[in-house]
């Protein structure tokens, strides 16, 4: 489903998060599933059976049904199950299916998503429809990772070195005015300053030095243009101490001195 764009994602009205009334149960039907179904506990304990297999269930758990499944359900009437559940359609053929059942360590991030699409359905919004099928995605995207993990998936060591490099930049980007050094970057990636230095160079294409620079600049730019401020106040709010080295900076980089942007 990685690979499908969300516009081939169709909707359905059978979507809700609801406590289950103590009497709630879920028979098994003659006719199979006709469409997916995402189904997600968020309390209460029960029992889930997929095509003869049963599955406990308890908070965490979540279950993509796929057209075609036949499906069941109880659960305990003194602890009842509080559910999300999506029906959805796609209108072409997936590469990538999640797998039918998972237990979810860390479940934040799908019950953020799970609320979120729920409450666009709902909403009369404009583009409402359009964004829940974004959301629909985002899900899909994260049962698929989550499966990966299960399966023994570990990042290579050159995805968790590239994850250090990127942190370091978001870094350098998120706080311009600071003037970091090779050893205090490199020391936050845990990293030797040569080899630190070396990586940030291959996967950033410039030079520490440059990207820090870069950055500053491009900050400098928006002040100018957006905020109405003054050559001088960007130069201070950077942290440069002299504004004509600020300049010089500005104009190697863009060409054009800070004074003509509007």
């Amino acid at each position: 489903m990685i690979s499908i764009p969300e516009t081939s994602f169709i909707a359905t009205n059978f979507f809700s998060k609801i406590k289950c009334e103590p009497e709630w149960k879920w028979p098994r039907r003659e006719q199979p599933l006709e469409n997916y179904d995402l189904f997600y506990v968020w309390d209460g304990h029960g029992e889930v059976t997929v095509n003869h297999t049963s599955f406990a269930v308890e908070k965490g758990s979540c279950f993509l049904f796929r057209p075609g499944d036949h499906t069941s359900a109880t659960h305990d009437r003194q602890n009842p199950l509080t559910i999300t559940y999506i029906h959805f359609n796609i209108d072409q053929k997936p590469d990538l299916i999640p797998a039918i059942y998972r237990k979810l360590a860390e479940p934040t991030t799908i019950e953020t998503l799970l609320v979120r699409y729920v409450h666009l359905r709902l909403s009369p919004q404009f583009g409402s429809n359009e964004e829940a099928a974004l959301v629909l995605k985002q899900i899909m995207i994260n049962l698929l990772r989550n499966d990966r993990f299960e399966q023994g998936y570990q990042p290579k060591k050159s995805e968790r070195l590239q994850d250090r490099i990127l942190e370091i930049a978001n870094l350098i980007k998120e706080h311009p005015a600071t003037w970091y050094s090779i050893a205090e970057l490199a020391s936050r990636a845990q990293l030797s300053k040569r080899y630190f230095a070396t990586k940030f160079k291959s996967y950033m294409g410039m030079s520490v030095q440059e990207y820090e620079i870069q950055s500053r600049i491009e900050r400098a730019e928006f002040l100018l243009h957006y905020c109405g401020m003054t050559v001088s106040e960007v130069a201070h709010a950077l942290g440069y101490k002299d504004v004509y080295f600020f300049s010089r900076q500005f104009k190697k980089h863009y060409g054009k001195s800070p004074s003509s942007i509007k």
